[in-house]
C-alpha cells in the first residue's frame, strides 16, 4: 500500500507519531506514569502493537530527537518541542535498543 503526502516536514507518518512518542515522554518524566503503564494504556487502550516509549527505543532516541528538532523548526509550533528527558537521555547516550539501554533496560533480559 501507498500513501501519498504534499512535501511538509514529517509528511504523514512521522508527523502524527513522534509528536506522539514525545508527549509519552513528557508524560514519563512528568510522573503520570510508569514506562508499563504508559505503554499498556496505549497498547489496551488504543490497540496499539506496542507502547510509544518501546516505539521510541525501537526508533532510537537520537534518531527521535533530531526528528522533533526538524518539526520544531519546521513548523515553529510548541507542540513539536523535545522532551528534555529526551534530550538528556541522547545525551546520556541513553540511545534505546541499539545501546541496550533507553527508557527500558535491554542490557537486563
Amino acid at each position: 500500500m501507498t500513501i501519498k503526502s504534499i512535501d511538509k516536514g514529517g509528511f504523514v507518518v512521522n508527523r502524527l507519531v513522534d509528536p506522539f512518542i514525545n508527549e509519552a515522554v513528557f508524560m514519563l518524566e512528568e510522573g503520570v506514569g510508569t514506562a508499563e503503564d504508559i505503554d499498556n494504556g496505549c497498547k489496551f487502550g488504543l490497540n496499539h502493537p506496542m507502547g510509544p516509549l518501546a516505539l521510541g527505543d525501537m526508533i532510537g532516541w537520537d534518531v527521535m530527537l533530531a526528528v522533533m528538532e526538524v518539526l520544531y523548526a519546521e513548523y515553529g509550533d510548541t507542540k513539536y518541542r523535545p522532551a528534555p528527558l529526551m534530550r538528556r537521555m541522547v545525551r546520556a547516550g541513553h540511545l534505546g535498543m541499539k545501546t541496550g539501554k533507553g527508557v527500558y533496560d535491554y542490557t537486563k533480559k
